[in-house]
């Protein structure tokens, strides 16, 4: 990519950020989409505007973010948003730092160095923004002093900013955990692999008996998890039911109001989605429909309750205390029984993975990480190809019908600005799905850790298949006869073409953080689809909610994301630090962006209390080695005698992480004593601590019909695998 088209892909890239901008604040201030722009904040009962600024101007959310602050953040959507945030100000930290050493000093230097470009530009192969890279310094100059000086910079900064961070959100986890609220998975525990009870005993009475003896004075009672896949199916099926009926209803009562009193009842076929089968009356059809699945799902019920339970239980206590030791201790000398775990939030659980026994978990997981292993194996040939081809000069090659159209000018500088950055991200928005389903596979019990599992493998494919794939791809392709004629020549080839894929990702951070964030604010696609299903699906204020409720923000998906950029601009910062105010504009707009969005759009499917945390910092730091390992290898190849003075780095990083994971990881993966004995405004109504955890789908009222003389009650039994 020439200068020309660089510029060409920033300025567009820009201007289209800043008319969605505008169309962000042309539709927000309509009040018939407050419910598209401020749903948050509506569900919260709040006004859409901030009180202070009731007067809209363009840049009015910017301010609105900027005086925000970590308390409100909280408020509105709790602390996992928050340590989101901790994470975008510390990334941005770590650049603003470097970058005001790394710029001043090595951009100079490239500059002026009578280097590598000034011999080769004449055959393109460099263009006008390598100059300003490491590329253009000779081999073995003693200015390479300068970007070693700037490795350590950047490795010290991120040290000293990622432990301020552990520590701050480690508080921030510490106060939300000590709060007076009342959190129902504070006083539960989650208990798996109960081994076979007794012959006479049951399932329950053994689960009471073991830990009413272990925890005589705080144990409150149990609830064994059952199998009731077969009861969710008939309820999601009666569920639906009322909701056609609710919508024929509505679609009924739309009928007299246009003026004909007796209405015309509406009809469908019952078959094949509505396309087979004799019309029927809706209402009438459906609400038969309602009465049979009704018998049908307490028949079930009651099959459920009393014959289904399995080796699994969420047991309480009458303090939080308690159920914190409980959850820390060991309760069995074999670790395949008895396992006890904190419990999830009542919300995140998955249900379908609490039956999974400790063997079955250890395969899963094994197959699991092997499939993602091959899948990240095998999609670096297609990123490989996308980067290969995707390049105008290999288009031609391949495709020779297509250099009459190449050869126009700007349809030209328009293929090389975006041609190989969308096909990229179009690859990388097929994957994200794949793995949380993976990741659910292994059998983890919550969405969260679910989320955080495939946020890790979505961050390393990114980085194997994105940096790492994008990088060798196009220079293997490009470089693929001279190999073939010197196959020694590959790391000195490899490693000469960092520079020269350093516009690469420049255009494709901009990308990133221009368009990307622009969609984000403006909302155009959701806006868009409310309003067709408002105008066209929608009959009852139960489906129009549904229409406009958004979702949350995605942590599985938008962290690894964040990182792939953290990892391209660590990589690239002593290389070609032109990409520093890329990476500082990427992480500043996204903080406010992001902000916005937090406070008045996305709300939290469920609440971790931070615990994400350990597991960016972890891959910060391995986005930190990386590029520490390659800044050695690129020395190397530079011949610069000096290089080993690099070694330490990767193993002080080693050191520093398993510093970080000694001080402060247990107290994410287990609730510190001093922290859950704070006390509550009130005492816990443990009635509904305990029925909270109870599926929807087995909470009937006709419960008590069903006791049973092991069981407290019948709902004591009647959690399961959703």
């Amino acid at each position: 990519m020439d200068l020309s088209s660089f510029l060409t892909s920033l300025a567009t890239s820009c201007i289209i950020f800043l008319l969605l901008m505008l169309l962000f604040f042309w539709l927000s201030n309509k009040p018939g989409n407050n419910v598209v722009y401020y749903p948050n904040r509506i569900l919260k009962g709040l006004e859409p505007y901030d009180a202070m600024y009731k007067t809209r101007y363009p840049f009015t959310w910017i301010q609105e973010a900027f005086s925000s602050t970590e308390k409100d953040v909280i408020s509105i959507s709790g602390v996992d948003s928050a340590v989101y945030f901790v994470f975008l100000a510390t990334a941005l930290g770590i650049l603003v730092v470097s970058g005001l050493v790394l710029l001043p000093l090595l951009l100079p230097l490239a500059l002026t160095d009578k280097g590598k470009s000034n011999q080769t530009t004449s055959k393109g192969t460099f263009t006008d923004l390598d100059k300003l890279s490491m590329g253009n310094i000779k081999e073995k100059s003693d200015r390479l002093w300068a970007f070693v000086f700037a490795v350590y910079w950047v490795s010290v900064v991120t040290y000293y900013l990622l432990w301020r961070a552990y520590g701050h959100v480690s508080e921030l986890r510490a106060a939300a955990l000590m709060s007076p609220e009342v959190k129902p998975e504070q006083f539960a525990i989650l208990v798996r692999d109960i081994p076979a009870p007794p012959v006479d005993q049951t399932r329950k009475k053994q689960v009471d008996s073991y830990f009413r003896a272990l925890y005589p004075d705080t144990f409150f009672r149990s609830m064994v998890v059952t199998d009731y896949g077969k009861v969710n199916v008939i309820w999601k099926e009666l569920e639906g039911y009322k909701k056609k009926v609710a919508h024929a209803e509505a679609v009924y009562a739309e009928y007299k109001e246009k003026g004909k009193p007796e209405g015309t009842r509406p009809k469908n076929r019952p078959r094949c989605c509505g396309l087979i089968g004799a019309k029927v009356d809706t209402i009438e059809y459906y609400t038969e429909k309602i009465d049979e699945l009704t018998t049908k799902l307490e028949a079930e019920q009651k099959v459920v309750l009393r014959e289904k339970q399995q080796a699994s239980a969420f047991v309480f206590f009458k303090s939080r205390l308690s159920a914190a030791s409980a959850a820390q201790n060991l309760h069995a000398r074999m670790v395949d029984t008895w396992t006890v775990v904190n419990a999830p939030e009542p919300r995140q659980v998955i249900w379908d993975n609490l039956t999974k026994q400790f063997y079955s978990r250890q395969i899963r997981q094994y197959i699991v990480h092997s499939i993602v292993f091959l899948t990240i194996a095998f999609y670096m040939i297609p990123i490989g190809l996308v980067s290969a081809f995707t390049t105008l000069e290999n288009l031609k090659k391949l495709l020779p019908f297509i250099k009459p159209w190449v050869k126009k000018k700007a349809l030209r500088t328009v293929l090389e600005a975006y041609l190989p950055q969308l096909a990229l991200l179009v690859f990388l928005s097929l994957l994200p799905k794949l793995l949380l389903v993976l990741s659910k596979a292994e059998g983890i019990p919550s969405e969260s850790h679910a989320a955080r599992a495939a946020s890790g493998k979505y961050f390393y494919f990114s980085v194997f298949n994105v940096f790492i794939g994008v990088t060798l791809g196009g220079t293997l392709f490009s470089t693929f006869k001279t190999i073939q004629k010197s196959p020694d020549d590959i790391i000195p080839l490899l490693a000469s073409s960092l520079p020269g894929n350093a516009t690469f990702f420049l255009t494709f951070v901009a990308l990133k953080f221009f368009v990307g964030y622009g969609l984000e604010l403006s909302r155009i696609i959701p806006l868009i689809i409310f309003h067709l299903k408002r105008k066209y699906l929608c009959k009852t204020e139960a489906e129009l909610k549904e229409a406009w409720t958004p979702g949350d923000l995605n942590y599985g998906t938008r962290i690894p994301s964040d990182l792939l950029i953290l990892t391209i601009v660590f990589c690239y910062c002593v290389i070609a630090p032109i990409i520093i105010p890329f990476g500082v504009v990427y992480f500043g707009v996204g903080w406010l962006v992001f902000r916005n969005q937090v406070l008045k759009v996305f709300v939290p499917s469920y609440e971790s209390y931070g615990q994400m945390w350990p597991h960016i910092h972890t891959r910060i730091v391995a986005a930190l080695i990386l590029f520490q390992v390659t800044m050695f290898g690129y020395f190397g190849v530079n011949k610069f005698y000096y290089t080993p003075v690099l070694i330490p780095l990767p193993f002080l990083s080693l050191i520093f992480a398993y510093i970080c994971s000694k001080k402060f990881y247990r107290a994410f993966h287990d609730t510190a004593l001093e922290v859950a004995r704070e006390d509550l405004k009130e005492e816990p109504n443990m009635e509904v601590v305990f029925k909270s955890f109870i599926p929807p789908s087995l909470a009937t009222e006709k419960a008590d019909d069903d006791q049973s003389e092991d069981a407290l009650s019948p709902i004591s039994r009647s959690v399961s695998s959703a």
